[in-house]
């Protein structure tokens, strides 16, 4: 005669086989709502990176190029051309190797300027020259029928400022303004007052005199 287990010992045994299997039980149902969450929420976007601060670096360049510049009217205002320009993005400037400088002046006046190396605005508003810099402007008729001599200026640094029209030197340069020739350790020029500001030791040595 087979003897039955009380109903409590079956309750038990079949409560501790429940807790055995529970934890991968829900071991189980944790997946299958991540596998479903997952599919249901949209791609992962990775959380924004702080910004690295720019460099000066070059973040392009071009060979035998040449940039032009143009006023609000539409004028061409300046060109610069080089064996190589570098351009740097954090400032917007030009570096040039032997560039080779345009500039047209308010009064039609034509500038050109040549250098080893030469650093610029890409707007065309500012020009340094540097490595045996020469800028000669061209003869321009006045309004009193008279005429403004041709202008070359050497020296190994030129500062050109394209919206003022005005160029200054802070090393010893060479000023020749027709047949008369001046020096000076520094010096200044306003190509539209056509005032010329010579500083330190000046040598002059005018037009028709030794």
């Amino acid at each position: 005669m087979t003897r039955k287990s009380p109903p409590g010992t079956v309750l038990r045994g079949l409560w501790e086989r429940i807790i055995l299997y529970l934890p991968v039980v829900l071991m189980g149902l944790l997946a299958v709502f991540t596998y479903w969450m997952v599919q249901r929420s949209p791609g992962w976007v990775e959380p924004p990176q702080p910004r690295k601060p720019v460099g000066h670096e070059v973040d392009f360049y071009m060979r035998g190029a040449l940039v032009k510049s143009y006023d609000r009217q539409g004028r061409l205002q300046s060109e610069i051309a080089g064996q190589e320009i570098r351009h740097y993005g954090d400032d917007l400037t030009l570096q040039v190797d032997q560039p080779r400088l345009y500039l047209l002046g308010r009064d039609n006046s034509v500038t050109r300027a040549s250098a080893e190396q030469a650093w610029a605005k890409e707007d065309g508003s500012r020009f340094e020259l540097s490595g045996q810099a020469v800028m000669t402007r061209s003869a321009v008729p006045q309004a009193d029928g008279s005429i403004a001599p041709e202008i070359r200026i050497q020296s190994e640094w030129l500062i050109v400022d394209a919206q003022q029209e005005t160029l200054q030197s802070p090393k010893p340069a060479v000023f020749v303004s027709g047949q008369s020739r001046f020096s000076a350790d520094s010096l200044s020029y306003d190509n539209r007052t056509r005032v010329t500001e010579l500083k330190g030791r000046v040598r002059v040595t005018l037009a028709g005199r030794p």
